[in-house]
Parts: C-alpha cells; sequence; structure tokens
C-alpha cells in the first residue's frame, strides 16, 4: 500500500535534487509511510516510525557523537530512510560519521547535489499515498467480491486459480504438496516456459512469511507463495509470480550510482492470493467426499483425449506437470469394470463402489511402479492410460496382478492395443472401452481381455452400430419377435435361444426350458412355421444363432 523508499529515490520530483545513495542500501524496500521535514536535531521523540525525514541540516550538531546520536534515534525509532538537501550546511557530502551510522542501522541516507524543493517531494509522495491507498481498497473490494462468487457458486480450482491470474495480470500455479501441478494459468505467458522442470523449480522457492501471516515472497526466484488448506491441514501452495515475465520495472541512473530493482508485491496481490487460498480449501472441505483434485485432473485429461476439447501437446504438458510422462512412452488404454450388476448407477453403494474402483486402480498403478492417468469413465468403469516403462506384457501383468488381489472375481480388466504417440491414444482408450463392453458377460476368458479374446460377442458388440448388422437380426429374427409382442405370455424366443444354446440338442435344451418333450418339440414346429426356416440344418441354425448374439449386442 505504500510507496518504498526505492521508489521515492524514483520519483521526478526527487531526481531534480541529483539524489546518491551514500548508506543503507539494504533499508531501500521499506515502506514510506509519510514524509516529515524537519531542521532540529530530536525530531525523532516526534516520529512513528515509517517516515522518510527530509533536512538541510543547518540545524543539526556539530560534534560527530551529537550526529550520530541523531541518526541513531531516527533509526531507534523506526524511519524508513533519511534524505539531506546538500548546500546549506553541508557542501561537498554528508559527514561521514553520519553516513557510516546510517550505514551500520541500515537505514537508507540519500544526498541531494542539486537544491530540491521540499514541498514538491512531499506533495508527490503523499499524493503517491492516498492514491495507492484507494487503488488497493477498491482492488481488495473486488477481490473479496469476486472470490465469494466462486465459493458460493462451488468453482472448480482451476476456475479459481484462472481468476487469480486475471485479477493479478500475473501467472499463478496451484501445486500439491509433491509439487505436483493442479491447475495453472500462465497469464498471456508461454505454459512451457512456466511449467518445464516444474518440480525442481518450485523446491528452490524459499518465501519466507512475513509479519504474522502465512504468506511470504522470495525476491530470488519472483513467487509469492502462500500455504492452502484448513483445519491444520495443508494440502497444496498457491503461487504467484511478480513480476510477471517480460516486465522491466528496474530503473538504474548512472550519474547517481543509483539503481531501483523490482520491488515485492503490492499488498493487494497478498490479498488476492490468500483469498484464492481460502476459496480453495474451502472448496476442498465442500468437496471432500467426492475425487480428489489429481483425480479431477486426471478425468479432465482423459476426456480431452476422447473429445479432442485439448490439444494432444497441451495434455501431454498439463500430464507432466503432474509429474505423468505421456511422450516417448509405450501407451495402453485400460478399462476395468465391475462385475457386479446390482449396483445401481448413481445409487450411493453405486458410487462407494466406483470410489473403491478408482483407488484400487491408482494403488495398483503405484504398486506395478508405472504412471498413467485414470478416471471414472461411466458408472462402473474406471478408465486408465498406461505410460508403460519397458516392455508393455510384463508391465499389463503386473498391473493386473496387483489390481485383481483379494477381488478377481469382481473386475473385469480391457486393455485397447498399445500405440507409441499420444496422438494415437485415443483409439487405444476407445478400444479397451469396447473391449470391456463385449466382455462382460464372459465369467472366465484371461486375466486381461484385449481385442483377439473377445470371439464372436464381442466381434458383433464393436459392430453393434452398422446398420447392416441390424438389417441381418431384423430379416432372421423380425418374424418371431412380432410373434412374441403379439403374444406374450407365449413367447417363443426363449425357446430358440435355449435350442441353439444347447447345441441342438432337443432333449437336453427341453430339459433346460422345464418343458416336457413333446411341448418343446411343438414350440420348434411353430418357430419353424414363423420363420420359414429348417431348425436341422446347420446353416439356418448358425445364421440364427448369429442374429441372437448380435441382437445381445444392440440391447447392450
Amino acid at each position: 500500500m505504500f510507496p518504498t523508499v526505492r521508489e521515492v529515490i524514483a520519483l521526478d520530483s526527487v531526481r531534480i535534487g541529483a539524489p546518491r545513495l551514500v548508506a543503507g542500501e539494504t533499508g531501500l524496500d521499506r515502506p514510506v509511510r509519510w514524509v516529515h521535514s524537519a531542521e532540529v536535531p530530536d525530531i525523532a521523540t516526534l516520529l512513528r516510525g515509517g517516515e522518510l525525514v527530509l533536512t538541510t541540516g543547518i540545524g543539526l550538531p556539530a560534534d560527530d557523537a551529537g550526529v550520530r546520536a541523531f541518526v541513531n534515534d531516527l533509526a531507534e525509532v523506526g524511519v524508513a530512510g533519511l534524505i539531506v538537501e546538500l548546500g546549506r550546511r553541508y557542501t561537498a557530502s554528508v559527514p561521514r560519521v553520519m553516513a557510516a551510522a546510517a550505514q551500520k542501522a541500515g537505514m537508507p541516507l540519500v544526498e541531494l547535489r542539486r537544491p530540491t524543493p521540499f514541498v514538491q517531494i512531499t506533495e508527490a509522495v503523499h499524493a503517491l499515498i492516498v492514491d495507492a491507498q484507494l487503488a488497493e481498497l477498491r482492488a481488495t473490494e473486488q477481490i473479496h467480491q469476486r472470490f465469494t462468487e466462486l465459493s458460493v457458486e462451488g468453482a472448480e480450482p482451476a476456475e479459481v486459480v484462472h481468476q487469480a491470474a486475471q485479477l493479478a495480470g500475473c501467472p499463478v500455479v496451484l501445486e500439491n504438496l509433491a509439487r505436483q501441478v493442479l491447475a495453472y494459468d500462465a497469464a498471456g505467458d508461454r505454459a512451457e516456459m512456466l511449467l518445464d522442470g516444474w518440480e525442481q523449480h518450485s523446491r528452490r522457492v524459499k518465501a519466507q512469511p512475513s509479519g504474522s501471516g502465512r504468506t511470504g515472497y522470495d525476491p530470488d526466484t519472483g513467487w509469492l507463495v502462500t500455504p492452502v488448506g484448513a483445519r491444520g491441514q495443508d494440502w497444496g501452495r498457491l503461487l504467484l509470480r511478480w513480476p510477471a515475465s517480460g516486465r522491466d520495472v528496474s530503473w538504474e541512473e548512472p550519474d547517481a550510482g543509483l539503481r531501483v530493482l523490482p520491488t515485492a508485491p503490492p499488498t493487494r496481490l497478498t490479498i488476492l492470493l490468500e483469498r484464492a487460498a481460502s476459496t480453495l480449501a474451502l472448496g476442498r472441505l465442500i468437496r471432500r467426499d467426492a475425487e480428489g483434485l489429481e483425480r479431477q485432473l486426471h478425468g479432465t485429461l482423459l476426456s480431452a483425449l476422447l473429445d479432442h476439447s485439448l490439444p494432444v501437446s497441451e495434455v501431454a504438458l498439463r500430464a507432466a506437470a503432474l509429474g505423468i510422462q505421456l511422450e516417448r512412452r509405450r501407451l495402453v488404454g485400460v478399462v476395468v469394470r465391475l462385475r457386479d450388476e446390482s449396483l445401481a448407477a448413481g445409487t450411493e453403494a453405486g458410487q462407494a463402489a466406483l470410489r473403491d474402483l478408482a483407488d484400487a486402480v491408482s494403488q495398483a498403478l503405484r504398486e506395478a511402479k508405472q504412471t498413467g492417468l485414470t478416471s471414472a469413465v461411466d458408472d462402473r468403469a474406471v478408465g486408465a492410460l498406461l505410460a508403460v516403462r519397458g516392455e508393455e506384457e510384463p508391465a499389463l501383468e503386473s498391473f493386473a496382478a496387483a489390481l485383481r488381489r483379494g477381488r478377481a472375481d469382481t473386475l473385469l480388466i480391457a486393455a485397447g492395443s498399445g500405440v507409441d504417440s499420444l496422438r494415437e491414444a485415443r483409439r487405444s482408450l476407445v478400444e479397451a472401452r469396447q473391449v470391456a463392453q463385449a466382455a462382460r458377460h464372459d465369467p472366465t476368458g484371461p486375466v486381461v481381455h484385449r481385442l483377439p479374446n473377445v470371439g464372436l460377442p464381442g466381434l458383433l458388440h464393436l459392430l453393434r452400430d452398422e446398420p447392416r448388422l441390424q438389417t441381418f437380426v431384423e430379416r432372421q429374427l423380425g418374424a418371431l419377435l412380432a410373434y412374441d409382442a403379439e403374444h406374450p405370455r407365449d413367447a417363443l424366443l426363449p425357446t430358440l435361444r435355449v435350442f441353439l444354446e444347447h447345441g441342438r440338442n432337443k432333449s437336453i435344451a427341453a430339459g433346460a426350458a422345464h418343458l416336457s418333450r413333446p411341448a418343446f418339440y411343438e414350440r420348434l414346429a411353430r418357430i419353424e412355421r414363423i420363420l420359414g426356416v429348417d431348425l436341422d440344418s446347420v446353416q439356418a441354425c448358425l445364421s440364427l444363432h448369429v442374429a441372437l448374439l448380435a441382437r445381445d449386442a444392440l440391447r447392450g
């Protein structure tokens, strides 16, 4: 909110006096709360700290001890700095004892080598303070209003980070405790420059909180940092880069020997960052029973690959910032389904089972020492894009073994064909989903179902959207389906199914249908008349059996 000594020295009203920094360069970033002109040696008793004192020195003591006491008194009450105009009391320069005392106290001491109207300095600085205070109040009100709206709306972390970056005009990054990027907004900068090697860069940011707050600024890296968490448990950090990349806020006056460097972030940015962190923490508490932030981001990236909502390059970049390398890796789409069809979609039990499955898939990846994106893809299945290190088959086997441990009979694992490019990853994911759908009624099968394992039912499932297959089903079974629609109490399609599923053995099929053989034979005869086929013909029965399997595929 207040200008610093460094900024005051850069003002035109000060620069006309040809300022030269004599001592106390370490205190140049002290805030200037007010400007006070004084020509008496005991002025310190009237000050409260934070003032920039202007003097010509005409009333200061003549002896070294008196000058030293004057400087020490000012430093003790916490003045921001001392500006001395040369010409009236001191001609060539300020006394050495004054410079030595100021240097020891770390208090900036500036001499003006040309006559300078103090009133112009006072007016300029006070106007700067008032304007800054008004701007800070307006900005703070806007910040509180916007983040209150975001809290009420239940905004996602990515939206909170985006709004923070928009309000600040600076890049903002949200990371977890493992230094993995959960959300970011480059604020117009290149994302590659912001996120490349993020973990290593983040660990170099050493921001010590100032005062009683938790927010700190690291001038070496230019990051303002605040923790994110609630109830005494931090789960991440929110970082804002100041100054933004490419912004030049330095000023140099070669003749004066002064250099004004980038200053610390203004107070409004600290307020903004802390308000954004509070909004994120509140949202996390509200969604504590929902998926974690990492899994939400995984789901966003998997969806982006499936529906092309983000460029592949951006998916790779965001995944890398999350600690998942998708480029130059063998990529395999995997879908894991729950076999228990009794878990109704959308019910509390179904949602809990799906969350448990998602946790199990993530844990299995860790146990198999593999990485990848994982997220729910429907109400009963979790999808994953494995970034395989090493051979594909052993990696899949290791992942499946870890996943099936203790729950082998409850899961179906399907995998698509491995690909070598992220641009082809969608094909592998879609194939895995199709294989999982096709194999879901197979109680045996391999540990990991793949396209060659799905057989005829799987092939028909993959072709279920083909109009010619639908026409084939109608041509083969349409008349029988029409009969059953008119006679629901005497449906014949189940009779045909049990006959074909038992290898056309009429005696065994009759027993399976719980009918006497004469009654079963009579039903088969009616089917032959309705369809106009000979059920003793192998070819006719084969066509009917394929049509039945195709109809099952069409019905889901």
